[in-house]
C-alpha cells in the first residue's frame, strides 16, 4: 500500500478523538470531570501513569543509552519500584483517608491541612511553574524526532505547525472528556508504542542461516556489557547508573515524582479504593521497568545489527537518532506508521496529563472553593485547560527561539523542585511541631540551593548524578525546616495592658 503511514497516523488520531467524545457524555460536575468519578479501573490508571511519565524523548533516548552503555534504565527501574512502594504505603493513605469520595482533589491540599493555605498555594505555584517549564521544553524537544519521522512518512511539516497541531488536538480531547478521556487515551497510547517496540525486538533478533536464534551474537553482546543493569567503577555521586545511585537515588526520586507531583497523584486519586490506588502505583513501577527493558533490548539489538559502530560512523548525529533512523529506513510502511503514531502519542499522552493536572491544581489550590461548586465549573475547567495549552505553546516557542543551554536549564529546574516538594511533605509527617513558617522557609531555601546547583555550583567540579538531586533537596529541606522549628514562637503582642492613670 503506497504511503500507508499517513493513513495509519490519521486513523489513530480519529480513534483518539472518538474515545474522548464518547467519554465526555454526562460530565457536568467539576469534581467528576477532574477525578474521573473515582471509578477508573486499576489497570487503566497503571497504564496512564506509565504513559504520563513516558515521552517521545524516552522512546528515542532509552535505545540510544542501551546502545552505548547497556540496559541501565532497567536498573534504575528497580529503584523506582522501591520508591513507589513507599508512596503506596505512606503517602496514598494520607490522600485517601475519607475513601475515594472523600479523597483530596490535589496532593497539595495535604500541605494546606497540615500547615496552612499559604503553604498549599506556594507548593501548587511551584508545581504549575515548573510543569509549564518542563512540558514546554518536552514539547519543544519532542517535535524534532516527530518532524523527522513525519517527513519519512511522506508528511513533511515544520516544527511550529507540529507543535501547535499536537497541542490543539490534545487540548481538545482533554477539555472535552476530562480525566476519564485522558486515562483511557493514555492506555491506548501505551498499547500502541509498547506493541510497536515489541515488534521491533522480534524483527531485530539475530538469526542464523537456519532461521534459529543466534545465541552466539547475543553472547557477544553479553560479553560487551550491553545487558548490564548498572555501571561499574564510577564514582557514586557522579555516576547516574551506579548500583547505589540507581536504587537509592532512584527510589527517593520516584517518591517525589509519584508521591508529591499532582501530575501523577491525580491519577491514583481516581481509583475506586485505597487498595486499588496502591496496586496501580506499585504496578506502574513494574510496567515502566518492563517498558525500559523492551526499549533497551531495541538498543542492544541495534548494536548487534550495526556491529557496534558509533552513531557518527553510521552518519547519525547522536545515539538518540538510532531508533528513529531504523523506523524510517528499515521497517515496512504499515509498521513504520504504527510506530510513528506511537511516538506521536507519547508526546500527546504526557501533554494531556499535564494539562489536566494543571487545571485541577489551579481549581483546587489557587482559586476560591466556591468557584468549583458552581454549575459552570466544568466550563471554567475547560477554559483553564485551553489557557494552559496556549501558555505551553508560547513556552515551547520561547525555547525554540533561544538555545540548547536554556533547554537544559528548563529540564533541570523542573526536576530540582521535587526535593523541596517531598521535603515539605516529610517535614509535615516527621517533625510534629513544624509550623507553616518553617515549611515555607525550608521550601524557599531548598529551591535556592537547588538553583545554585543548576547554575553550575558543583562540588569538586563534577556534576552530581541526577538521581541524587532529589535526595539532596530533601535533606536540605528537612535540615532548614528542623532548624527553623527550633526558633521559639513569637511573644503575643495583643495582651491587654494596664491603662496609665491620669
Amino acid at each position: 500500500m503506497p504511503h500507508a503511514e499517513p493513513v495509519i497516523i490519521g486513523l489513530y488520531l480519529l480513534v483518539l478523538a472518538a474515545v474522548s467524545l464518547g467519554l465526555s457524555r454526562g460530565r457536568h460536575v467539576a469534581a467528576d470531570y477532574l477525578a474521573g468519578r473515582h471509578d477508573m479501573p486499576t489497570w487503566a490508571i497503571c497504564l496512564s501513569i506509565v504513559a504520563t511519565e513516558t515521552s517521545t524523548l524516552t522512546i528515542v533516548s532509552v535505545p540510544g543509552v542501551a546502545y552505548g552503555g547497556g540496559m541501565v534504565f532497567v536498573g534504575l527501574g528497580l529503584g523506582y519500584l522501591v520508591g513507589r512502594i513507599a508512596v503506596a504505603r505512606v503517602l496514598l493513605p494520607l490522600y485517601m483517608r475519607g475513601g475515594p469520595q472523600g479523597s483530596l482533589a490535589s496532593a497539595y491540599q495535604y500541605l494546606g491541612l497540615r500547615f496552612g493555605r499559604d503553604m498549599q498555594r506556594l507548593a501548587a505555584g511551584a508545581f504549575l511553574l515548573t510543569r509549564l517549564l518542563a512540558e514546554g521544553v518536552r514539547l519543544f524537544a519532542s517535535t524534532l524526532p516527530i518532524c523527522a519521522l513525519l517527513a519519512a512518512a511522506h508528511l513533511p511539516a515544520g516544527r511550529m505547525p507540529v507543535l501547535i497541531g499536537l497541542t490543539a488536538l490534545t487540548a481538545l480531547y482533554t477539555a472535552i472528556g476530562g480525566l476519564r478521556a485522558v486515562v483511557w487515551s493514555d492506555s491506548i497510547q501505551f498499547g500502541v508504542y509498547a506493541a510497536g517496540a515489541a515488534f521491533c525486538v522480534a524483527l531485530l533478533l539475530p538469526r542464523d542461516a537456519a532461521g534459529s536464534l543466534d545465541m552466539t551474537s547475543l553472547h557477544a553482546a553479553w560479553l560487551a556489557g550491553r545487558f548490564a543493569l548498572f555501571q561499574r567503577g564510577g564514582a557514586i555521586l557522579t555516576s547516574p547508573y551506579a548500583p547505589v545511585t540507581a536504587i537509592v537515588g532512584g527510589a527517593i526520586m520516584s517518591m517525589a515524582s509519584h508521591g508529591t507531583d499532582q501530575l501523577m497523584v491525580q491519577r491514583v486519586l481516581a481509583a475506586r479504593s485505597l487498595r486499588a490506588a496502591q496496586a496501580a502505583m506499585i504496578g506502574s513501577a513494574i510496567v515502566v521497568t518492563l517498558l525500559f527493558g523492551l526499549l533497551s533490548a531495541v538498543g542492544v539489538l541495534l548494536w548487534l545489527r550495526h556491529g557496534g559502530a558509533s552513531p557518527a560512523a553510521l552518519g547519525l548525529p547522536s545515539p538518540d537518532a538510532l531508533f528513529p533512523a531504523f523506523i524510517a529506513r528499515d521497517l515496512p510502511p504499515a509498521l513504520a506508521g504504527l510506530l510513528i503514531a506511537g511516538i506521536v502519542s507519547a508526546t500527546m499522552g504526557s501533554l494531556a496529563s499535564a494539562l489536566n493536572a494543571m487545571t485541577a491544581s489551579t481549581l483546587s489550590d489557587l482559586l476560591p472553593t466556591r468557584l468549583t461548586r458552581r454549575s459552570g465549573a466544568v466550563a471554567l475547567s475547560r477554559a483553564i485547560t485551553a489557557a494552559w495549552a496556549v501558555m505551553l505553546v508560547v513556552t515551547a516557542s520561547c525555547f525554540s527561539a533561544t538555545g540548547q543551554s536554556v533547554v537544559i536549564f528548563g529540564l533541570s529546574i523542573a526536576g530540582y523542585s521535587y526535593g523541596a516538594l517531598l521535603g515539605a511533605f516529610l517535614l509535615g509527617l516527621l517533625v510534629r511541631g513544624a509550623r507553616q513558617r518553617d515549611a515555607v522557609a525550608a521550601f524557599l531555601g531548598t529551591l535556592a540551593i537547588m538553583t545554585a546547583l543548576i547554575l553550575g555550583v558543583h562540588p569538586g567540579g563534577h556534576a552530581i548524578a541526577f538521581p541524587w538531586l532529589v535526595p539532596i533537596g530533601v535533606a536540605a529541606s528537612l535540615a532548614i525546616g528542623g532548624a527553623c522549628r527550633l526558633r521559639p514562637d513569637p511573644i503575643p503582642t495583643d495582651q491587654p495592658t494596664e491603662r496609665p492613670t491620669p
